[in-house]
């Protein structure tokens, strides 16, 4: 089944269940935006959240837990920065990322944030003044770049 098609169906079967992505990762055990992952096609559903995930979202057939057990092609279609809200996204990337670069060596020298051993959730709260605010929380595993030191190798 092409990636698409995947991604419709199995957006039409949790807008079906009535249920959002808070209530599914509260069920899962699960960030709600992995949970969003697992409806785009862009992250594995593991054996021990099947069996809840199809009670969750009845409309979920064989076929498409099929599909969603296997190891996902992770893309993205390059017009998405197109959308507004990915794109603001972008841009407070792009705007902050060499203060928040300076402030991750700072606090813990020279790596990365993996991307891999990675959380991140999306809350509503209310500001100061009453308006609604978005929390975005990006927790991920740190990774040091290593020194890259000399490796023999036998050759047989």
């Amino acid at each position: 089944m092409e990636k698409k098609e995947l991604v419709t169906k199995l957006l039409a079967a949790r807008k079906d269940s009535g249920k959002t992505y808070d209530e599914l990762g509260e069920g899962l055990g699960l960030c709600n935006v992995y949970v969003a992952q697992l409806f785009h096609a862009q992250a594995q559903l593991k054996p021990e959240s099947e069996a809840k995930l199809v009670q969750l979202v009845p409309g979920l057939s064989e076929d498409l837990v099929a599909e969603m057990r296997k190891c996902p092609m992770r893309s993205y279609d390059p017009t998405i920065i197109q959308e507004p809200n990915i794109y603001r996204m972008t841009e407070v990337c792009l705007h902050y990322g060499d203060s928040i670069k300076e402030v991750m060596n700072e606090k813990f020298g020279d790596g990365i944030m993996s991307a891999i051993d990675f959380k991140i959730t999306l809350d509503k709260i209310k500001g100061d003044k009453g308006e609604d605010r978005m929390v975005v929380k990006m927790n991920g595993k740190f990774l040091p770049h290593i020194e890259q030191a000399k490796q023999t190798v036998s050759v047989k």
